[in-house]
């Protein structure tokens, strides 16, 4: 690895001395009313090599050879060519409208790029325009609102998983969306999803951290690729392009608060391009973001968990129930099950707070390309800070072991007024940084490019306003649990050949990847362990790491104008999947796609097999958390692949690495110069899927099994681990139909995009994988709830309709989005699942432009303050809304429940 990394740097170094290249040409990109085109794409044909424009519709762009073809596209407008013949031209490119079937993307092939109607996959093409429209704020969220296939919902009362929104290309898991940063592959966050979200056992990249006001566009490839990009691609890739704008200060600023006046937020984000010689650029950007916390707990009245406890015996009648009025006297147990203490009558909601956490975000991101001599060094990166405070339960006066010993309890200030309890915080410092450097080098007709990669993203815990009750009046109030930490370095060499009709390309990667996991302070974990989150122990202590090296090649083959095959090979060595055990995998693609009329739609197909290697988190990760098991709260255990009780006395196999098979079989079609249509099937089937087990109750292990006296002996109720799981299949339909530039009066242009998603998986239970410990003993390790989370806890279907009018400054976006319905299945009892209905959410962004630098905007989320459908709970069961202290769904999630927003914005440029 050290070599490779020496190797390139000497390379880099050396293009970095040579002298400029002077087959330069420059132009500006403008519509047929003369107004500037933002953000277009100008390629070489035939070659990789391409630039956009900048704000004033204008590029420069270094070319290869003399003479020249460039091809120029922008979404909703036709594409062109352009012959250039000599050096220092200076162009003036006109394109007509068109749709959005014309635009460029990169993504999805490693050879010449293609249009999206001219791809063999199905791709979605998002420019910073498109990103604002959507009215979101974070990037997740904007792609989750122009995107039906992808969903990312906020979490609550999920320890750091409300701090990463657990995000998914077709229901596949967070695992198994693969991120790029301008083509490089980006660093996943050090965060495992354990409570009971979606994505629960899975690991995502923190796409908050990336700032959007950094972001050129967005390309959403919707088809397995780990052909090409290797492990992770099984159900798409998302490419994010940075901006190479230069010469212009763009400010924009942005706050806004919920209809119910919390949450209150404010933005800002700066981009600035400075011109670096003649043809080089940076550009860079900074962002802050700041939100409060939203609050929509229920109102149990009476405390339907304490009445639990209390008709079990779990807690005797009087214990450490809170004072009332009357100095010295005690609410009994009954007064505190029907809600009638003074507590209670003043606290409804019982102190919860339940709702998005308190956030930070600051980002400094860079890109930066200098052309010379027949080659381009590039750099590019950015470092994130988040914090972030969720909230725990609420300890109420009487909760076990808090209100017995409120006497000791330090958070009991004021000795003269009732002991209140108290409700921990959860709180996160998030850490994510990326950098790539790079240098492209023009060889005759061959372009090598040579890079390195590295990024981490670190998350440090801190549990606040809460106590280890067993250390009394010792206890400190602010405790650190401990962290973890990911990383990985990667070494890319990719080398491509544009021949008359035929697109090579091949090439390599090397990839070291490290988890660590760091122990807390003792007072975290010590006896029965902070309230909340007892921390990481020094047996939980580990820093591992394993390398992984790849080598793929494949083709493009234009047999004519119109009909195109493609294929890909690429074949991965992973050094470590489990304890001292490497594991090699060969993936394949073949790709076909036949063009209908006069480029006007296509028939493309695509079949490819995938895989993805058990994360090092997923292999090596151990903690304890207090969680909902059953109808208690509870500790539970999760033990790591490699422990001798995984292993040895609870004889789950060592992990292994997923397989897929993707089909994928589609149609786009131009219905006429405005208007385009784009329908897409995909058959996706995953074996031996890693996800974590179902919440596994200790005393279900048979009577003197070591593992129950131990667990048992450190006050574990329950444990889980990870295995392979399941076998899934997941099908569906992905529609697109965009109706661009209507003419409405002299100015006034109007547009309508409709998107469909629909999406099913199915569990094969004849998949599930049982160890004979647990088969022995009746012990079922993948339950109905998990199989539920993999098959409804998303939406299975999706739409949206956005309608886009413009006329002399003034804008109008009007989307609507329908999350289909979802299900929240019941671990044991069928009669107990809830259906929630599906819900439209409508969106309304007003812009006016006052001047050519000065453009104002207000946005309204979620206008009709829709919330989803409210819990049964009650009576039914305490585990389904924690006796009325939750209000909405927290399992599952069509898209949160913070109702309605308005927001009020600027952009400024200079």
């Amino acid at each position: 690895m050290k070599k490779l990394l020496m190797l390139l740097m000497c390379c880099l170094t050396t293009c970095l001395g040579s002298t400029l290249f002077s087959q330069n040409v420059k132009g500006t990109v403008q519509s047929v009313d003369g107004d500037p085109l933002i953000g277009a794409n100008i390629f070489e044909k035939s070659t990789t090599n391409g630039t956009i424009t900048d704000f004033s519709g204008m590029f420069s762009l270094d070319l290869t050879k003399l003479p020249a073809t460039l091809v120029v596209s922008y979404t909703g407008f036709t594409t062109s060519e352009t012959e250039v013949n000599s050096s220092g031209q200076d162009l003036v490119i006109t394109l007509s409208e068109g749709t959005a079937l014309d635009a460029v993307v990169v993504t999805g092939t490693r050879g010449k790029p293609r249009t999206i109607l001219t791809s063999a996959v199905p791709i979605d093409n998002l420019n910073a325009a498109d990103l604002r429209a959507s009215g979101q704020t974070s990037v997740n969220q904007m792609i989750n609102f122009k995107v039906p296939s992808f969903n990312s919902t906020p979490q609550t009362i999920s320890d750091a998983s409300a701090h990463f929104d657990p995000s998914e290309l077709r229901n596949l898991g967070p695992s198994r969306t693969l991120v790029l940063i301008n083509g490089k592959r980006k660093n996943q966050s050090a965060q495992v999803y354990l409570n009971r979200t979606p994505g629960r056992g899975e690991v995502g990249t923190d796409l908050k951290s990336i700032p959007a006001g950094a972001i050129e566009r967005i390309e959403v490839l919707r088809d397995g690729a780990s052909a090409q990009y290797g492990s992770d691609a099984v159900a798409g890739v998302i490419n994010i392009i940075m901006k190479e704008r230069v010469n212009e200060t763009v400010f924009n600023l942005e706050s806004g608060v919920t209809y119910e006046g919390d949450g209150l937020n404010y933005a800002f984000d700066v981009n600035h391009g400075f011109k670096l010689g003649e043809k080089g650029f940076l550009n860079l950007t900074g962002d802050f973001y700041h939100t409060d916390k939203t609050n929509r707990a229920g109102t149990p009245g009476g405390d339907g968990l304490f009445g639990f406890l209390y008709s079990i015996g779990a807690i005797p009648l009087g214990a450490g129930g809170p004072q009332e009025a009357t100095p010295g006297v005690l609410a009994t147990a009954e007064q505190i099950r029907d809600g009638d203490t003074d507590w209670q009558r003043e606290n409804p909601d019982l102190g919860m707070n339940v709702g998005i956490p308190e956030q930070d975000r600051y980002s400094l991101f860079a890109n930066m390309g200098m052309p010379y001599d027949k080659g381009e060094f590039y750099l590019n990166g950015g470092y994130t800070f988040r914090y972030g405070k969720s909230f725990a339960l609420y300890r109420v006066p009487w909760w076990p072991g808090v209100g017995a010993n409120r006497d000791n309890n330090p958070l009991w200030e004021d000795r003269s007024q009732p002991f209140q309890g108290f409700q921990p915080t959860f709180e996160s410092d998030i850490k994510d940084v990326t950098l790539t450097i790079g240098n492209k080098f023009y060889l005759n007709d061959w372009t090598l490019d040579l890079s390195v990669t590295n990024g981490s993203n670190d998350v440090q815990y801190l549990v606040s306003n809460s106590v280890n009750v067993d250390l009394g009046a010792s206890s400190p109030t602010e405790i650190d649990p401990g962290g973890y930490k990911f990383g990985n370095t990667l070494g890319n060499i990719d080398l491509s050949r544009q021949f008359e009709n035929i697109s090579f390309f091949a090439g390599a990667e090397m990839r070291r990847e490290s988890f660590d996991s760091r122990a807390g302070e003792e007072a975290s974990y010590i006896d029965g362990g902070v309230q909340s989150f007892p921390g990481l122990q020094p047996s939980n202590e580990l820093s591992e790491n394993r390398t992984n090296v790849g080598v793929y090649t494949g083709l493009d083959f234009d047999v004519n104008e119109s009909f195109l095959v493609g294929g890909a090979l690429r074949y991965e060595n992973f050094s470590k999947i489990g304890e001292g055990e490497s594991r090699s995998n060969l993936s394949w693609k073949v790709n076909l796609r036949q063009i209908i009329g006069d480029n006007d739609g296509a028939i493309r197909a695509s079949v490819s097999t995938g895989f993805r290697a058990p994360s090092l988190h997923q292999i090596y990760l151990s903690n304890i958390q207090t969680l909902v098991v059953g109808s208690d709260i509870a500790q539970q255990g999760t033990f790591n692949n490699v422990s001798d009780i995984t292993r040895n006395l609870l004889q789950v196999p060592q992990l292994d690495v997923e397989t897929s098979l993707n089909f994928t079989a589609g149609v786009t079609y131009k219905l006429s110069d405005n208007l385009s249509a784009t329908f897409d099937y995909y058959n996706i089937s995953v074996d031996d899927r890693v996800l974590l087990t179902t919440q596994i109750s200790t005393g279900a292990l048979p009577e003197g099994n070591s593992v129950r006296s131990g667990l048992e002996a450190d006050g574990v109720e329950s444990f889980v681990f990870f295995t392979n799981a399941a076998d899934t299949k997941t099908q569906g339909v992905d529609v697109v139909l965009s109706l661009d530039n209507l003419r409405t009066g002299e100015n006034g242009s109007l547009g309508f995009v409709a998107a469909v998603n629909w999406n099913d998986t199915e569990v094969d239970a004849a998949g599930i994988t049982v160890p004979q410990v647990f088969a022995d003993n009746d012990i079922d390790i993948f339950g109905r709830e998990e199989v539920g989370r993999l098959e409804s806890a998303r939406p299975n279907f999706k739409a949206s309709l956005g309608a886009s009018y413009t006329t002399g400054g003034f804008k109008v976006n009007f989307n609507n989005t329908y999350f289909g319905e979802v299900t929240e299945t019941h671990p044991s009892d069928m009669a107990l699942d809830q259906v929630f209905s599906g819900k439209v959410l409508t969106d309304l962004i007003l812009s006016y432009e006052v001047n050519e630098k000065v453009n104002l905007n207000l946005v309204v989320n979620n206008l009709l303050n829709v919330y989803p459908d409210e819990l049964a709970g009650g009576d039914q069961d305490f585990n389904i809304d924690l006796g009325g202290r939750f209000r909405y769904p927290w399992h599952v999630n069509q898209f949160g429940f913070m109702g309605g927003m308005a927001k009020l914005g600027a952009t400024i440029k200079l």
